[in-house]
């Protein structure tokens, strides 16, 4: 049932693509967020939350990358292409985000679609000040093979570029988006989580 919801909701957006203006919305509204009872303030789980599937990644650095790795961090997880210009315009947004909150325990990953070589996005990613996380394949077509394994966790496939989602702390995704947003949008959408 929760599936199906998402499927719907996944389904209306993609039709609009890359460059659509409304944000998909995949959990409660912060008004309605209540704390739980862990140490950290965790806001309450929407009933239609999917646990994010785990994968391993190679960074353009060449290091492993695990999602577990991450669990009791807030995920903004963003599948990019370096060839998408509205995956671009999202970019200085992503910098002032990681730049401000990384502190309270914001991770935003990016995870490169046909992009190149390591060598190539670590090239664009200097010229664009990219400080964030940034996956590639570790030998061939990985990062097409975790956009199908999420596309099949949420109900549609990801076709749409850039596609965002948030990854609770304890390793939910909570909330989701087609197309670029600012980072207004993006913290009032993660203020709840990371809140402490």
């Amino acid at each position: 049932m929760n599936k199906m919801k998402i499927l719907l909701i996944m389904s209306t957006l993609l039709a609009i693509g890359c460059g659509q203006k409304d944000r998909m919305k995949i959990a409660s509204k912060p008004k309605d967020i209540k704390s739980t009872t862990s140490s950290q303030v965790q806001p309450e789980r929407p009933e239609y939350a999917i646990k994010a599937p785990e994968f391993t990644l190679r960074t353009v650095q060449g290091d492993l990358f695990n999602l577990s790795d991450y669990k009791g961090k807030v995920v903004l997880l963003n599948f990019w292409g370096t060839w998408c210009g509205p995956c671009r315009r999202e970019i200085p947004d992503f910098n002032k985000l990681h730049d401000k909150y990384q502190k309270d325990g914001l991770e935003i990953v990016g995870i490169t679609i046909t992009s190149g070589s390591p060598k190539n996005i670590f090239s664009f990613m200097k010229e664009w000040d990219i400080e964030y996380t940034v996956l590639t394949d570790i030998e061939d077509y990985e990062t097409q093979r975790v956009t199908a394994y999420y596309g099949r966790a949420i109900g549609q496939p990801i076709t749409g570029l850039p596609t965002t989602l948030i990854i609770d702390r304890e390793g939910y995704i909570v909330k989701g988006y087609i197309g670029p947003r600012n980072e207004e949008i993006f913290y009032q959408d993660l203020k709840p989580y990371l809140s402490l």
